[in-house]
Protein backbone atom coordinates (compact mmCIF):
# COMPACT_ATOMS: atom_id res chain seq x y z
CA UNK A 1 0.00 0.00 0.00
CA UNK A 2 2.35 2.49 0.81
CA UNK A 3 4.59 1.66 -2.69
CA UNK A 4 1.22 2.49 -4.32
CA UNK A 5 0.98 5.80 -2.31
CA UNK A 6 4.71 6.88 -3.25
CA UNK A 7 4.00 6.08 -6.76
CA UNK A 8 1.54 8.08 -7.23
CA UNK A 9 2.99 11.05 -4.98
CA UNK A 10 5.78 10.86 -7.45
CA UNK A 11 3.66 10.72 -10.74
CA UNK A 12 1.56 13.72 -9.12
CA UNK A 13 5.24 15.73 -8.07
CA UNK A 14 6.01 14.74 -11.50
CA UNK A 15 3.16 16.12 -13.18
CA UNK A 16 3.52 19.34 -11.14
CA UNK A 17 6.55 20.08 -12.26
CA UNK A 18 6.29 19.58 -15.90
CA UNK A 19 2.86 22.06 -15.74
CA UNK A 20 5.04 24.93 -13.72
CA UNK A 21 7.74 24.24 -16.44
CA UNK A 22 4.94 24.81 -18.91
CA UNK A 23 3.73 28.01 -17.04
CA UNK A 24 7.15 29.42 -16.42
CA UNK A 25 7.92 29.17 -19.97
CA UNK A 26 4.53 30.54 -21.19
CA UNK A 27 5.15 33.34 -18.59
CA UNK A 28 8.37 34.47 -20.56
CA UNK A 29 7.18 34.41 -23.95
CA UNK A 30 4.71 36.79 -22.85
CA UNK A 31 6.94 39.02 -20.87
CA UNK A 32 9.23 39.26 -23.78
CA UNK A 33 6.39 39.71 -26.96
CA UNK A 34 5.31 36.44 -27.66
CA UNK A 35 6.44 33.43 -29.92
CA UNK A 36 8.71 34.31 -32.31
CA UNK A 37 7.48 35.42 -36.08
CA UNK A 38 10.17 34.88 -38.86
CA UNK A 39 10.39 38.13 -40.64
CA UNK A 40 12.61 39.51 -43.85
CA UNK A 41 14.63 41.96 -43.26
CA UNK A 42 17.50 43.53 -45.54
CA UNK A 43 21.29 42.75 -44.91
CA UNK A 44 22.21 45.89 -46.96
CA UNK A 45 20.60 49.29 -48.15
CA UNK A 46 18.28 49.06 -50.93
CA UNK A 47 17.37 52.09 -52.93
CA UNK A 48 13.85 53.22 -53.89
CA UNK A 49 13.20 51.80 -57.48
CA UNK A 50 15.67 49.11 -57.01
CA UNK A 51 14.83 45.40 -58.01
CA UNK A 52 14.52 43.06 -54.59
CA UNK A 53 16.84 40.32 -55.55
CA UNK A 54 17.03 36.97 -52.69
CA UNK A 55 20.36 37.95 -52.12
CA UNK A 56 19.93 41.57 -50.04
CA UNK A 57 17.27 39.29 -47.69
CA UNK A 58 17.35 37.60 -44.58
CA UNK A 59 15.49 36.59 -42.59
CA UNK A 60 15.01 37.78 -38.33
CA UNK A 61 12.96 36.47 -35.77
CA UNK A 62 10.83 39.27 -34.03
CA UNK A 63 8.05 38.21 -30.78
CA UNK A 64 4.93 38.49 -32.21
CA UNK A 65 3.63 41.41 -30.38
CA UNK A 66 5.88 43.97 -32.13
CA UNK A 67 5.42 42.13 -36.00
CA UNK A 68 3.32 45.18 -37.87
CA UNK A 69 0.47 43.65 -40.17
CA UNK A 70 2.50 45.26 -43.32
CA UNK A 71 5.90 43.40 -42.06
CA UNK A 72 7.28 40.71 -45.05
CA UNK A 73 7.14 37.46 -43.07
CA UNK A 74 9.74 34.78 -44.50
CA UNK A 75 7.50 32.57 -46.28
CA UNK A 76 6.29 35.28 -48.37
CA UNK A 77 9.62 35.83 -49.93
CA UNK A 78 9.04 34.43 -53.41
CA UNK A 79 6.03 36.98 -53.76
CA UNK A 80 8.21 40.07 -53.22
CA UNK A 81 11.75 38.61 -55.47
CA UNK A 82 11.91 40.39 -58.39
CA UNK A 83 9.16 43.40 -57.35
CA UNK A 84 10.60 47.00 -56.79
CA UNK A 85 10.86 48.99 -53.64
CA UNK A 86 9.11 52.22 -53.59
CA UNK A 87 10.78 53.71 -50.23
CA UNK A 88 14.71 53.55 -49.24
CA UNK A 89 15.12 50.32 -47.42
CA UNK A 90 18.10 50.17 -44.97
CA UNK A 91 20.22 47.61 -43.94
CA UNK A 92 18.54 45.50 -41.11
CA UNK A 93 15.58 47.36 -42.03
CA UNK A 94 12.38 44.88 -41.79
CA UNK A 95 11.03 44.64 -45.21
CA UNK A 96 7.18 46.17 -45.02
CA UNK A 97 4.33 45.54 -47.81
CA UNK A 98 4.26 49.34 -48.11
CA UNK A 99 7.90 49.42 -49.11
CA UNK A 100 7.32 47.62 -52.63
CA UNK A 101 5.95 50.17 -55.56
CA UNK A 102 3.86 48.58 -58.79
CA UNK A 103 5.43 50.14 -61.74
CA UNK A 104 2.60 51.63 -64.01
CA UNK A 105 2.84 48.10 -66.18
CA UNK A 106 2.97 46.21 -63.46
CA UNK A 107 -0.15 47.45 -61.30
CA UNK A 108 -2.12 44.89 -59.42
CA UNK A 109 -5.76 45.75 -58.33
CA UNK A 110 -6.34 47.66 -54.90
CA UNK A 111 -7.82 44.84 -53.67
CA UNK A 112 -4.49 42.63 -53.73
CA UNK A 113 -2.30 45.80 -51.40
CA UNK A 114 -5.20 45.37 -48.74
CA UNK A 115 -3.70 43.15 -46.31
CA UNK A 116 -5.14 40.53 -44.43
CA UNK A 117 -7.17 41.98 -41.56
CA UNK A 118 -7.66 45.36 -43.01
CA UNK A 119 -9.89 47.64 -45.43
CA UNK A 120 -9.27 50.13 -48.13
CA UNK A 121 -11.51 52.65 -47.25
CA UNK A 122 -11.28 56.27 -49.58
CA UNK A 123 -11.56 59.52 -48.25
CA UNK A 124 -12.27 62.99 -50.15
CA UNK A 125 -10.21 66.19 -50.18
CA UNK A 126 -12.91 69.13 -49.66
CA UNK A 127 -13.29 71.49 -52.64
CA UNK A 128 -10.22 73.30 -54.12
CA UNK A 129 -7.85 70.97 -51.19
CA UNK A 130 -4.97 70.56 -53.55
CA UNK A 131 -2.99 69.38 -50.61
CA UNK A 132 -3.54 65.63 -51.38
CA UNK A 133 -1.27 66.06 -54.58
CA UNK A 134 2.00 66.21 -52.43
CA UNK A 135 0.85 62.83 -50.76
CA UNK A 136 2.23 59.24 -52.54
CA UNK A 137 1.03 55.70 -51.83
CA UNK A 138 3.24 54.25 -49.33
CA UNK A 139 3.23 57.48 -47.33
CA UNK A 140 1.63 57.72 -43.74
CA UNK A 141 -0.43 60.64 -42.01
CA UNK A 142 -2.57 61.05 -39.05
CA UNK A 143 -6.41 61.96 -39.65
CA UNK A 144 -7.84 64.81 -37.85
CA UNK A 145 -11.73 65.37 -37.84
CA UNK A 146 -13.28 68.77 -37.14
CA UNK A 147 -16.57 68.21 -35.57
CA UNK A 148 -19.59 70.47 -34.23
CA UNK A 149 -19.19 71.00 -30.32
CA UNK A 150 -22.90 70.84 -28.36
CA UNK A 151 -23.18 74.13 -27.81
CA UNK A 152 -22.95 77.31 -30.08
CA UNK A 153 -21.10 77.52 -33.62
CA UNK A 154 -17.79 76.04 -32.16
CA UNK A 155 -15.51 73.23 -33.41
CA UNK A 156 -13.35 70.75 -32.20
CA UNK A 157 -10.20 69.37 -33.76
CA UNK A 158 -9.62 65.62 -32.51
CA UNK A 159 -7.20 63.24 -33.74
CA UNK A 160 -8.77 60.23 -34.58
CA UNK A 161 -6.28 57.78 -36.46
CA UNK A 162 -2.19 57.79 -36.22
CA UNK A 163 0.56 56.81 -38.42
CA UNK A 164 -2.49 55.60 -41.33
CA UNK A 165 -0.79 53.84 -44.47
CA UNK A 166 -2.13 55.62 -47.89
CA UNK A 167 -2.71 52.48 -50.53
CA UNK A 168 -3.96 54.50 -53.28
CA UNK A 169 -3.86 58.66 -54.59
CA UNK A 170 -6.71 59.01 -57.05
CA UNK A 171 -6.23 55.88 -59.24
CA UNK A 172 -3.18 55.64 -58.72
CA UNK A 173 -1.74 53.15 -56.25
CA UNK A 174 2.17 53.14 -57.29
CA UNK A 175 4.59 56.08 -56.20
CA UNK A 176 4.74 58.86 -58.63
CA UNK A 177 8.93 58.33 -59.25
CA UNK A 178 7.89 54.98 -60.90
CA UNK A 179 5.38 55.99 -63.39
CA UNK A 180 5.85 57.95 -66.77
CA UNK A 181 5.49 61.85 -67.13
CA UNK A 182 2.73 61.40 -69.18
CA UNK A 183 0.98 59.26 -66.63
CA UNK A 184 1.99 62.21 -63.74
CA UNK A 185 0.60 64.42 -65.64
CA UNK A 186 -2.73 62.96 -65.94
CA UNK A 187 -2.92 61.97 -62.27
CA UNK A 188 -2.62 65.84 -61.44
CA UNK A 189 -5.94 66.10 -62.88
CA UNK A 190 -7.97 63.53 -61.05
CA UNK A 191 -10.05 64.34 -58.44
CA UNK A 192 -8.25 64.34 -54.95
CA UNK A 193 -9.17 61.26 -53.15
CA UNK A 194 -6.46 58.99 -50.86
CA UNK A 195 -7.60 55.43 -49.76
CA UNK A 196 -6.12 54.31 -46.63
CA UNK A 197 -5.44 50.92 -44.80
CA UNK A 198 -7.74 51.29 -42.30
CA UNK A 199 -9.05 48.31 -39.53
CA UNK A 200 -13.16 47.61 -39.60
CA UNK A 201 -13.62 49.73 -36.23
CA UNK A 202 -11.29 52.44 -37.83
CA UNK A 203 -13.81 52.34 -41.02
CA UNK A 204 -16.24 53.00 -38.64
CA UNK A 205 -15.18 55.91 -37.07
CA UNK A 206 -14.11 57.40 -40.15
CA UNK A 207 -17.51 57.47 -41.37
CA UNK A 208 -18.98 58.86 -38.53
CA UNK A 209 -16.45 61.46 -38.91
CA UNK A 210 -17.72 62.26 -42.48
CA UNK A 211 -20.72 62.09 -41.76
CA UNK A 212 -21.36 64.47 -38.79
CA UNK A 213 -17.72 66.68 -39.95
CA UNK A 214 -14.49 67.31 -41.58
CA UNK A 215 -11.35 65.46 -41.83
CA UNK A 216 -7.98 66.48 -42.81
CA UNK A 217 -4.89 64.25 -43.02
CA UNK A 218 -1.12 65.22 -41.95
CA UNK A 219 1.50 63.96 -43.71
CA UNK A 220 4.10 61.89 -41.74
CA UNK A 221 7.64 61.27 -42.00
CA UNK A 222 8.23 58.18 -43.04
CA UNK A 223 10.73 56.87 -40.68
CA UNK A 224 8.71 58.25 -37.60
CA UNK A 225 7.02 55.34 -35.75
CA UNK A 226 5.79 57.33 -32.78
CA UNK A 227 2.58 57.42 -31.76
CA UNK A 228 1.29 60.34 -29.51
CA UNK A 229 -1.13 59.14 -26.72
CA UNK A 230 -4.00 60.93 -24.66
CA UNK A 231 -3.74 63.97 -27.17
CA UNK A 232 -6.75 66.18 -26.11
CA UNK A 233 -9.36 67.83 -28.16
CA UNK A 234 -8.70 71.43 -29.35
CA UNK A 235 -11.82 73.51 -29.02
CA UNK A 236 -11.67 76.59 -31.36
CA UNK A 237 -11.71 78.58 -28.50
CA UNK A 238 -7.89 78.08 -28.77
CA UNK A 239 -7.92 80.35 -31.55
CA UNK A 240 -9.07 83.45 -29.37
CA UNK A 241 -8.04 82.27 -26.25
CA UNK A 242 -4.09 83.60 -25.82
CA UNK A 243 -3.50 81.26 -22.51
CA UNK A 244 -4.46 78.19 -24.73
CA UNK A 245 -2.87 79.54 -27.81
CA UNK A 246 0.24 79.63 -26.00
CA UNK A 247 -0.08 76.29 -25.07
CA UNK A 248 -0.19 74.76 -28.45
CA UNK A 249 2.67 76.94 -29.74
CA UNK A 250 5.11 76.22 -26.71
CA UNK A 251 4.98 72.50 -27.60
CA UNK A 252 7.79 73.72 -30.26
CA UNK A 253 10.02 75.29 -28.06
CA UNK A 254 10.04 72.73 -24.87
CA UNK A 255 7.93 69.28 -23.20
CA UNK A 256 4.74 70.80 -22.31
CA UNK A 257 2.29 68.24 -20.84
CA UNK A 258 -1.56 69.29 -22.48
CA UNK A 259 -4.16 68.46 -20.04
CA UNK A 260 -7.55 67.89 -21.62
CA UNK A 261 -9.16 71.15 -19.95
CA UNK A 262 -6.39 73.03 -21.32
CA UNK A 263 -7.69 73.01 -24.51
CA UNK A 264 -11.67 73.79 -23.67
Amino acid sequence: MSKRALLLALIVATLGLVLMLLYVRRFEQQASGGERVQLLVAIKPIERGAVITDDVLAVREVPLAYVEDRAVKAAERAKVVGLRLGNNVQSQQTLMWSDLAIAADERRDLSALVQPGSRAVSVRARSGDKSYALIRPGDYVDVVAIMPEAQGDKRSAVVLLQKVLVLAVGLDTANELMMDPNERNRNRTQEMVLTLSLHLQEAQLISLALEKGQITVALRNPEDQRIAERIPDMSSSALTDTKQREAVQNIRTGPVKLEAGDLR
